[in-house]
């Protein structure tokens, strides 16, 4: 094969690749609630609870406020993430934001809130919520 014929073949298959559609990206599903788990160091108790998007809970002496929940279909591999804002309320009463970012479910670790006393970490979103805490 001649140099000429290889350059024109290769030219005609990354001519192919550029022209062929874009693989489907799995489509990420907008949640109405997000659910945490939450560690008090001082007690050593775990406690999961919901909250739903756009609204805060308390938890301790931080403020846990979800602005987005995204989860993938059942027929997805699961990945499931929401950008959350923590903030702390500290001794003199002020409020002050220790974090604002992504979690990710699958990887609590990466991107958990660390506090001297609480960590939270995401563990799930979903449409409705069932704990009656965060209901109404």
């Amino acid at each position: 094969m001649t140099s000429s014929s290889l350059c024109r073949l290769l030219g005609a298959g990354l001519l192919a690749l550029a022209l062929s559609p874009a693989p489907a990206s799995a489509e990420r599903i907008a949640n109405k609630v997000a659910v945490f788990s939450g560690l008090d160091k001082i007690t050593g108790r775990t406690t999961t609870f919901d909250v739903k998007v756009d609204e805060t809970v308390q938890f301790g002496t931080l403020r846990v406020t979800p602005r987005a929940c995204y989860t993938r279909s059942q027929s997805e591999a699961p990945k499931t993430d929401s950008f959350v804002e923590v903030d702390e309320i500290t001794l003199d009463r002020q409020i002050r934001r220790i974090f604002s970012g992504w979690m990710f479910a699958d990887s609590p670790g990466l991107n958990a809130v660390e506090h001297p006393v609480y960590d939270v970490w995401l563990k799930d979103c979903k449409s409705e919520s069932s704990d009656p805490a965060s209901a109404g």
